[in-house]
């Protein structure tokens, strides 16, 4: 008799964002294609990659990004289980970036970006900077993106993160408590990455000592993904080792998009057993707000089925919300298929 009545609560909910659909599309193809626009016309160098193979077709590609973004918006929006979804898409923006940086590597020197190569390892966005005293376009990029999409950027921009994914659900496991506190374990390494690059830059050390740390300190957290992550179902790198995670979640609170649960909440468990990143534990559920590690995924709120769990932004219902989230998360990664090379 309780779960009829949480089973139609749903069906509201999935008619108003269906009806939304159209206006999200839209949305997402003008700004997926403004954005880029203003790339291309902003950048000193072609920045689009059709621009470097076939010189003034950047526009083509604008176009068929913006119909990209405005498709899978449609899909995200009407999705009552988004998150196969979200990991698919993620996916398919780290094979292109990689795909990108190997052709590069072998000689196509028009898929990277500038031709100054660094390791592909998200920690370099705070250390970076901090050992060559400048180069700030990353973490600016950074900053932003956390403005606009909270923590979001771990789950749905960060071209590494989609591994760990990966590795994660390729266990057919529920996430499972981990005996460390996952936070300090990130302020640990945090601190380690800005204590080296502080060293480094201090002793002027040679540029081939600070790649060889990155390039150790990046081997081990793919072993984390591939050992711990399938073991325990839990994204173990992205929750307890990356250092920007870390970032993202503080700084991620200076957005006013939130996750929130609400009080007649049963404590069912069903969000926790999708939540890879350990957001929901039953602390979480009872205090009505998850857990630091929450990077906004949103895979669970497909999974309540009475809809306790909402994401809010101010002035918004948590449909409109939810609607209007979508639309900027996915048009940003539509720009970042676009633009997002070493």
């Amino acid at each position: 008799m309780s779960e009829t009545p949480c089973i139609r609560e749903t069906r509201p909910g999935v008619k108003q964002a269906g009806r939304g659909r159209t206006p999200a599309r839209v949305v997402a193809f003008w700004l997926t294609a403004g954005l880029l626009w203003l790339a291309r016309a902003k950048v000193p160098f072609p920045v689009l990659l059709a621009d470097r193979f076939f010189p003034g077709w950047g526009h083509l590609e604008i176009a068929l990004l913006g119909l990209y973004a405005a498709g899978l918006t449609g899909r995200m929006v009407t999705a009552s289980r988004t998150g196969p979804l979200r990991l698919r898409y993620w996916t398919a923006f780290s094979l292109v970036f990689f795909g990108q940086l190997a052709l590069g590597l072998a000689g196509i020197g028009q898929c990277l970006m500038t031709g100054a190569l660094h390791p592909p390892v998200p920690a370099l966005i705070v250390a970076g900077p901090i050992y060559r005293g400048g180069g700030y376009f990353m973490p600016i990029l950074y900053l932003a993106t956390v403005l606009l999409v909270g923590p979001g950027w771990c789950a749905h921009l960060c071209y590494v993160g989609a591994l760990d994914g990966l590795c994660a659900a390729a266990s057919g496991k529920n996430p499972a408590r981990l005996p460390v506190s996952s936070t300090r374990w990130r302020i640990a390494t945090l601190a380690l990455c800005i204590g080296a690059a502080v060293g480094l830059r201090a002793l002027g050390a040679d540029t081939a000592v600070a790649l060889a740390l990155v390039a150790v300190f990046g081997l081990a957290g793919l072993g984390i993904m591939v050992v711990a992550s399938r073991k325990t179902g839990v994204m173990v790198h992205c929750v307890a080792y990356c250092p920007i995670g870390f970032v993202g979640n503080v700084l991620g609170k200076i957005s006013p998009w939130r996750l929130r649960i609400a009080p007649d909440c049963d404590g069912c468990g069903r969000c926790s057993r999708v939540c890879r990143y350990l957001a929901l534990p039953p602390r979480a559920l009872a205090k009505g707000r998850p857990e630091n590690s929450c990077t906004l995924c949103g895979d669970c709120l497909g999974a309540c089925p009475a809809s306790r769990i909402t994401l809010r932004f101010p002035g918004l219902s948590p449909v409109a919300a939810r609607t209007a989230y979508l639309t900027l998360v996915v048009s940003l990664h539509a720009v970042f298929l676009g633009v997002a090379r070493i």
